[in-house]
This record gives structure tokens, C-alpha cells and sequence, in this order.
């Protein structure tokens, strides 16, 4: 037996399903179905997809959680079950946000769909953020001053692509580039230009289909009280106004005798 296999079954029992019942609704034979459910054939896709849609289901925690052991009415349900976040609340009915740690980053990108991980964070609650699903993490390096390593960038769950603004900054957690903090813009075709504020990092694209999750910038928890000094482009723009205002100032001189 098969971790989907147990799932399927636990699910289908709950649901109070017969398996010839599912196996119509699946459009295929009871047979079938209980191959899938006793672990002696593998589900392809499309099957896997339908069984997902049908229990209402992220693929993800079908195959990798034993949802057995979790409350399933306690987990957010985004659109077209991409995924299912868990949720907690604190004695007050707030929501309780989890914190990726450092040293929790490395293993965030294959545990961000299993609600056993997602647990197991620190989790503080922060009451003035409102509504939304709101999670913690790090902050590296120094593409995006003023936030320094140490740091910790609270961001709200982006159910859809479409949310995104242009402009504004975001966590997003990818395939290939892992967990970085950046700016955003949509003025490319099925794909994001990522941008950091610090103009020695140069901007990138990163495609549709590699973005798992994406959290929108709503606050940050800082250690450092060191002064902020202006930015690179900030001096230069500043340069730029002195050197303007005595132009300016040389031509009254010049019109004035």
C-alpha cells in the first residue's frame, strides 16, 4: 500500500463513496479503481487530476501527506487545488504566522505543501495584519535595501498570478532559483521580471510555470538599528539636483547683469 493509496481510500470511506460509485464518477471501471486503491497499479495523470478535482484535493498532499493525521477543515483551499495551506489560530481567534528560519529554508521548497512541516515553524500572531494567509521568511544579502541579512519580510499569500502589481515587492519561491525577495513586473508574456532595488543586481525573468508560491511584501521584523546612509542611485540623483539648482542659479546671475 502506497501513501495515495491510503488517502484515496480514507477519503473515499469518509465521503461515505462505494468504489463502484467513484469509479463511475472517475468514468472508469471498478477494477480500475481498485488497483489504485490497494497500491498494485500506479494512477497516471489525468486520473490523479480527476481523483483530486472530484475530493476537492491538492495532487500535492494526496501523494505526500497521509491526511489521516491532519484536520482537513482546518487548511485553506486555494483555486484549482495547486495547493492547500494550513492554518492555525492562537487563543484569540487569530492566525498564526509561521516563521521560515534560516536554518528552515533549506528544506522549505519540498516541505511548503506538507502541513506536518509547515507545523513544525516557529509561528508568532501578529493581529494588525488583517485577513489573508501570512507566513515569515529570511532575508539574504543586500539586493534589496533597506533590509539586511537577519531580517524577516512578512508577506501575505498571492492566490493568483493575476494579483501581482507591477511595482510592488514579493517572497516568491521557485523551481529553479529557490526562495528570493524581489520587485515585480508583469510586462512579460507568461513570465515575471524580477528586480532588485539595489541597481548592482541585474534584473532577471523568471517563468510562470516555475513560481510555487508568491507572498506579498505587508511588513518586516528588523535586528539592526544602523543608521540607513543613502543609496547609490539616491547620491547620484542628489548630485544631479545640487549640480541643476546651481545652473539655475548661474543663469539668474547671467539674465540678472
Amino acid at each position: 500500500m502506497s501513501l495515495f493509496s491510503d488517502n484515496i481510500r480514507a477519503l473515499r470511506v469518509k465521503h461515505k463513496i462505494s468504489q463502484e460509485k467513484l469509479a463511475g464518477n472517475l468514468k472508469i471501471t471498478r477494477g480500475r479503481y481498485v488497483k489504485y486503491e490497494d497500491g498494485t497499479s500506479e494512477a497516471p495523470y489525468d486520473i490523479l487530476k480527476q481523483i483530486a478535482l472530484y475530493f476537492h484535493m491538492s495532487i500535492d498532499l494526496l501523494l505526500s501527506v497521509d491526511i489521516r493525521k491532519i484536520n482537513i477543515e482546518n487548511l485553506i483551499k486555494l483555486e484549482g487545488n495547486r495547493l492547500i495551506l494550513p492554518i492555525q489560530v492562537d487563543s484569540f481567534g487569530e492566525n498564526y504566522i509561521e516563521i521560515v528560519s534560516q536554518k528552515a529554508k533549506a528544506g522549505y521548497l519540498n516541505g511548503y505543501a506538507d502541513p506536518e512541516y509547515i507545523e513544525s515553524l516557529q509561528q508568532v500572531s501578529l493581529p494588525f495584519l488583517g485577513p489573508g494567509k501570512h507566513r515569515g521568511f529570511p532575508v539574504e544579502g543586500d539586493s534589496m535595501p533597506p533590509h539586511e541579512d537577519g531580517s524577516i519580510i512578512i508577506g501575505r499569500y498571492v492566490e493568483r498570478l493575476g494579483e501581482v502589481m507591477d511595482g510592488k515587492t514579493y517572497i516568491l519561491i521557485t523551481k529553479n532559483e529557490g526562495m528570493v525577495y524581489k520587485r515585480l513586473n508583469k510586462n512579460k508574456k507568461n513570465s515575471l521580471v524580477l528586480e532588485s532595488d539595489n541597481s548592482f543586481y541585474p534584473n532577471y525573468e523568471v517563468k510562470a510555470s516555475d513560481i510555487l508560491e508568491i507572498w506579498e511584501y505587508e511588513c518586516n521584523i528588523g535586528r539592526s538599528d544602523k543608521k540607513q546612509t543613502l543609496s547609490e542611485t539616491e547620491s547620484m540623483k542628489e548630485l544631479l539636483l545640487e549640480v541643476k539648482r546651481e545652473v539655475m542659479e548661474i543663469k539668474n546671475n547671467t539674465s540678472n547683469t
